[in-house]
């Protein structure tokens, strides 16, 4: 998983990236992080950084439960028992009558698609839908990073990640948590956020950057995003 410490602080924070990226998406914050934390980053094994292709099964890996385990080992190999994880939000992404998730399911099937059919344009059309499009080296560097992926891995986890629904764990959590939401974020609408924050039990707050895209860290520095 291309696993490391940055920084030796006494307090560590895990940064895990989400679909289609890789560790070098948060090139922009682990220098500001590391003058105070022990930051670890990694490549989950879906990643196009990842280059040994059996480390991904799509059987095993079609619900978070394996993705959950890999994190657990990850974080005993390097002895942190107590962390800050900083990590993308997969609750639910279809539209249903009590819950705005911003897709409905014909949209998400007909990506599934796009995906077969020509998963290099598809790449290009998601990278300009979800990153910053007034920030074009955003795009690019999403883009480009999708397109290492393997399509049929890609595909797969798309599955795992457009078909999940997680409600009903939000209320058994308990860990205090902030939640960093764009205003303009295409693939998680705020109604998400807001909807969390309700649900879970733990003190939440919800935490607004006024910007466009589904990536805050390759353009904002640590101190805009960690407060």
């Amino acid at each position: 998983m291309n696993a490391r410490i940055i920084g030796s602080g006494n307090e560590a924070i895990v940064l895990a990236h989400g679909y289609g990226a890789d560790q070098s998406f948060w090139d922009k914050i682990t220098p500001s992080l590391a003058q105070t934390y022990r930051v670890l980053v990694f490549d989950w094994n879906f990643s196009g950084a990842v280059k040994d292709p059996n480390l991904y099964d799509s059987a095993k890996y079609s619900s978070y439960d394996a993705f959950a385990d890999d994190l657990i080992a990850l974080l005993d190999e390097f002895n942190l028992r107590a962390s800050v994880f900083y990590g993308p939000l997969y609750v639910r992404y279809f539209n249903d009558d009590n819950y705005e998730g911003g897709f409905e399911s014909s949209v998400i099937e007909q990506m599934f698609s796009n995906m077969e059919s020509n998963f290099d344009e598809w790449a290009s059309y998601f990278a300009s839908l979800v990153a910053n499009a007034k920030n074009p080296l955003s795009v690019e560097k999403y883009e480009k990073s999708l397109r290492a992926m393997r399509p049929e891995v890609a595909l797969s986890v798309a599955k795992t990640v457009f078909h999940c629904d997680e409600r009903d764990i939000l209320d058994k959590v308990m860990t205090p948590c902030t939640i960093i939401q764009t205003t303009n974020d295409a693939a998680v609408p705020n109604s998400v956020a807001e909807y969390m924050q309700k649900k879970i039990k733990g003190e939440t707050t919800v935490e607004k950057i006024d910007m466009d895209g589904h990536f805050p860290h390759l353009m904002h520095t640590s101190s805009s995003l960690m407060c």
